[in-house]
Parts: C-alpha cells; structure tokens; sequence
C-alpha cells in the first residue's frame, strides 16, 4: 500500500524530557517512527531524535497517523532495559481518541485478538483463529453529537490495535484512513489519536517516571454538527 509522505517541519517543543538515558518526543501525526523503504522516507522521528543525541534507539513506534509520546534510549544498555520495560508490559500508556458515534456505557474493554491481513498489508484484522491475543481498556472522557473522546488503555502493543479495536465495535477513530468508512474519515483532517502519556519506572534509577505529551493543536476537535 503507497502513500505520498510530506513529513511536518520539526518542532523545538517536540522534545518533552531528556536526561543521561532517556529521550522522549511529542511526535507528530504525520511523522514515521522508523525509516520507510526509499530515500524519500528516510525523514523521520529516529533520525531527528539521532540528529540530537547521536546514540538515541528507538524502543518503541507510534503509527504515522498517531501523534504523541515517543521513547528513545540513549545507548545500548539504556535501550536494552527499556524496550525489556515494555515487552515485560511495566510500562502504563494512556491514548486520547475521539471516535465515532456514542457508547452507551461509561468504560469497558476490548477483547479480540489480532492478525495481519497479508492480502491487505499493512492492515491487520481480527482473526479468532490465529490473532495473538490483544486488549483494550476504555473510558469516556466526553461526549458531543455523534463523537465521543476516549481514553484508551492497551493492555498488549499488537499493530493498530487501537484503531482496529474501535473500528470492530462500531465506534471507528475519526480520520482514520484504513478501518472507517470514507464519511467517517473525512470528519477530521488527521487521525484522531494521541500517545498522551506513560508511566514507568526509570531504568537505571528506579524513579517514577510520568509522562504527558500535550495534545496536538494542529488536530482541531471534532464540532458539533449543525
């Protein structure tokens, strides 16, 4: 699946906490985690994060669609730890999503497990077969016509598991470009999803380290309809 790629201008407040070990991004939508295949895809939130401290590793992605929070460790012990802190699941990740439709209740969780959809890549599909188990906690924050905000809690970190979790109860994330249908898509200018914070012990240290990437101003919030 092609896409023309125009990555946004890099940002002096993108860089949210930084210390001997730990660097951490406000990435924004747009923006690719990792390098794509071709050199038009090279620019991305590794190498501006390398372009500040040239030992900064990724640990972990964020979709490109999806702006927010992003870890880099400094060095390899300093990766090695981090990227042990979320495999472990050590790690607690709060995302904002404003989603289609209203849920009739206040909070819930989504139990489906996830697969690729190698016909269709990069998509991925609910598959009761053989998916890796997957799970999504999830709360209502607001409500306007038509739109609700949540906070989601993924429990696992399969591959667009938010955005396939939401579309497959009804309630797809507006902007999204892959599981909402095209008038759904067409509400937002972006996909409606934010990396808004993580919560975790600092792997050299032990502090607690909290978190919170501000919301993205260039994604206004949905309107009412009139």
């Amino acid at each position: 699946m092609s896409f023309d790629y125009a990555p946004p201008p890099p940002l002096d407040e993108t860089i949210l906490f930084e210390d001997d070990h730990i660097l951490a991004l406000n990435k924004p939508s747009g923006l690719l985690s990792v390098p794509g295949r071709g050199d038009h895809l090279t620019d991305c939130a590794e190498a501006r994060a390398k372009a500040h401290d040239r030992n900064a590793r990724t640990v972990h992605r964020l979709d490109m669609d999806t702006s927010g929070l992003l870890l880099f460790g400094k060095g390899a012990e300093a990766h090695r730890r981090l990227s042990l802190l979320f495999a472990e699941r050590k790690v607690e990740k709060r995302y904002l999503a404003w989603v289609d439709g209203s849920l009739s209740e206040n909070e819930g969780e989504i139990d489906l497990p996830l697969g690729a959809d190698w016909p269709n890549r990069p998509l991925q599909k609910i598959d009761t077969e053989k998916g890796k188990p997957s799970l999504t906690c999830w709360h209502v924050l607001d409500r306007r016509e038509e739109t609700t905000l949540l906070a989601l809690y993924p429990k696992t970190g399969r591959t667009h598991q938010l955005r396939l979790h939401c579309a497959a109860i009804g309630h797809a994330i507006l902007g999204d470009r892959f599981y909402s249908d095209p008038a759904v898509r067409k509400r937002a200018t972006r996909l409606q999803l934010h990396a808004e914070a993580l919560e975790f012990r600092h792997p050299m240290t032990a502090e607690w380290i909290s978190l919170r990437a501000p919301i993205d101003l260039s994604c206004p919030l949905p309107e009412k309809n009139q």
